[in-house]
């Protein structure tokens, strides 16, 4: 079947794709790569990557493309599989031959409750579906694919898991930037803590970490770090310069890229070579002189989750990194030239108004070079979910409004829904608005005329993001719409 591999539309600037690891509308103009489909994408000929958010595509677009297609495969979220459903449904009316699969996170979780509430879905693929899909395309019968669901003669059927693809089957599958050239306009890619333009991928699957909120490790890829070849990985890079002329900065995507300390400076070391400035996600745990060899060999940033300044609450999510590991950490990072973003999440187990405030304070403490702070958003299949619901603090099953923004979905009996939302604002503001903060970003756009643009230009957005949040916040039927949810 010719197949088109799909990042339906969605809620206007809403960053809820293949890529992204928690699915909403951001403060600042973000769109990560569709990386999760671009492998199938690559190994069936005649199959099209569609990515539709980034191009401000219409329902009816989409489906004017899709005719074209047998098989479209959607990668769908939580907080957007109401909205996919109803894009499935328009393809199958426009073209009821098409045979749709649903991916992702969400309807690993929940496969069956995913068939039941949409008909319109043929089947679903659990966890990685890169060999799945292909064979589905190439004719062979769902019964006999691993890790699909489906329903058959009045029967709902789950085969068992794929297993998880080893170092020598992912050296083996396509490399993904070059179906982004032929498919994707890589200006239309934005990350706020990258040089921009930027390209994004993987070169790993998998985190040994534990944490009990994060979604891809427990319930798509798992808690082994299963990792691509170093020279298959600079192969890829090697070409990067070829495909994207103006590309600025290279984003490893992998979880925690710096989980094999070991690896990750022999990647180091080839990309010095090459002479590309990269970033990626770490830990706040690695070691000095592994911090040296990757900036040495063009590391510019870490994506860090500190998560909570709270030692209890770190505890409480399985972090496995102590706040005096994270200040160590931090102080290397500073001393060697590695800027930080840190991120921040609030309303984890835990939370208090104090935890907070302790939370605030030591993000000003480790003065990342941008932040990013985040709603706890328990997603089914993780531990935070069952633990929200077993203890009945989870206020409403949805993650998102009706715009795309992120709601509060937990309450604690020392700190509210409301409370908990609004901090978000008060963090944001106490750091960006510090005289500290101010003061630097006025000597970095004195400095760097293309920095300063991007600088008022994200200013602005965030200006009116918060803007929006609080006309949310303070909008007397946003608690009775999350009643009415519940009920």
């Amino acid at each position: 079947m010719r197949t088109l591999f799909l990042n339906p539309p969605s809620y206007d600037d809403f960053d809820g794709g293949a890529g992204a690891r928690y699915q909403a509308k951001r403060e600042v103009w973000s769109f990560w790569y569709p990386t999760w489909l671009s492998y199938p994408a690559g190994m069936l000929p005649g199959a099209r990557l569609l990515d539709a958010p980034p191009l401000d595509m219409t329902i009816d677009e989409v489906v004017s493309i899709a005719r074209d297609y047998d098989h479209v495969v959607l990668h769908t979220s939580t907080p957007s599989f109401r909205a996919d459903v109803r894009t499935a449904q328009a393809l199958k009316d426009a073209k009821p031959s098409t045979v749709i699969g649903f991916v992702g996170g969400h309807v690993t979780a929940r496969p069956e409750e995913s068939l039941r509430f949409a008909p319109v879905i043929d089947y679903v693929v659990r966890k990685e579906f890169d060999t799945a899909v292909v064979a589905i395309a190439e004719g062979r019968d769902l019964a006999d694919v691993g890790g699909v669901s489906f329903l058959r003669n009045g029967a709902y059927h789950h085969n068992p898991d794929p297993t998880p693809l080893t170092t020598e089957q992912l050296d083996a599958l396509p490399f993904s930037s070059d179906v982004y050239a032929r498919d994707l306009d890589y200006k239309k890619y934005n990350s706020p803590y990258c040089q921009y333009p930027y390209v994004s991928l993987y070169t790993g699957r998998g985190c040994p970490a534990r944490c009990t909120f994060c979604l891809w490790p427990q319930v798509t890829t798992g808690h082994s770090y299963r990792t691509r070849s170093v020279g298959n990985v600079l192969e890829e890079c090697s070409n990067l310069k070829r495909h994207f002329p103006e590309m600025k900065e290279l984003f490893f995507d992998d979880d925690t890229f710096t989980a094999d300390p070991q690896r990750a400076r022999d990647i180091a070391k080839g990309l010095g070579k090459l002479g590309i400035t990269w970033s990626t996600n770490s830990r706040a745990n690695v070691d000095r002189e592994t911090l040296k060899i990757m900036k040495d060999g063009g590391l510019r940033l870490f994506v860090v989750g500190y998560e909570s300044g709270n030692e209890q609450i770190l505890k409480n999510i399985k972090k496995g990194v102590s706040v005096e590991r994270a200040r160590r950490f931090t102080k290397d990072c500073h001393d060697i030239g590695i800027l930080i973003h840190g991120t921040f999440i609030v309303g984890l187990p835990g939370e208090t108004h104090e935890t907070i405030e302790q939370t605030i304070r030591f993000a000003q403490e480790m003065q990342p070079e941008t932040l990013q702070v985040s709603l706890a958003s328990p997603y089914p299949g993780t531990a935070m979910y069952d633990w929200v619901n077993e203890h009945k603090y989870l206020t409403v099953d949805s993650l998102v409004d009706e715009t795309g923004y992120q709601k509060c979905t937990v309450s604690y009996p020392e700190i509210s829904a409301d409370d908990i939302f609004k901090a978000v604002e008060t963090f944001y503001r106490r750091y960006y608005f510090s005289r500290r903060y101010i003061w630097k970003s006025i000597k970095k756009m004195a400095s760097d005329r293309e920095e300063a643009k991007r600088l008022l230009s994200e200013g602005k957005e965030f200006l009116t993001s918060m803007w929006k949040r609080r006309q949310i916040a303070q909008t007397p039927t946003r608690l009775k719409t999350e009643a009415s949810a519940q009920a």
